[in-house]
């Protein structure tokens, strides 16, 4: 029997563990993230009493943009967490790993590197 022809368009049990293992890692590095990020917010509103202060125009401005780019930063981070979490679900109804424009089967590689992807490169690369 020659298996060598026949073309792969799903990963195994045992495969789909490995990626599952790894998003799972990934997921509780992320939420670990976002929690320092809600308290870095949530003690820059807290300093309520500098923006009473007269001349401190300039350091507000810094400190609202820097509020600004930590909400974004949060922001990212929940997506991020919730692309990972659907990642989890491909993985328990098994087509996690199929490209969703092609349906060819996405290197493992890519998946290691971007485990939340649905795309191989090549259809990726064709949006653009």
């Amino acid at each position: 029997m020659q298996q060598e022809n026949i073309v792969k368009t799903k990963y195994n049990d045992a495969e789909l563990e490995e990626f599952r293992e790894l998003i799972t890692e990934k997921i509780k590095a992320a939420r670990e993230e976002l929690t320092e990020l809600a308290s870095v917010l949530s003690s820059s509103n807290s300093n309520g009493d500098d923006a009473a202060i007269a001349g401190k125009t300039l350091e507000d401005g810094s400190a609202t943009l820097e509020k600004e780019q930590t909400n974004q930063l949060a922001a990212r981070q929940k997506k991020f967490i919730e692309q990972l979490e659907a990642a989890i679900m491909r993985i328990d109804n098994k087509s996690y790993g199929v490209c969703r424009t092609t349906g060819k089967l996405i290197p493992k590689e890519r998946l290691r590197a971007v485990p939340h992807t649905t795309q191989t490169m090549e259809a990726k690369l064709k949006q653009a």
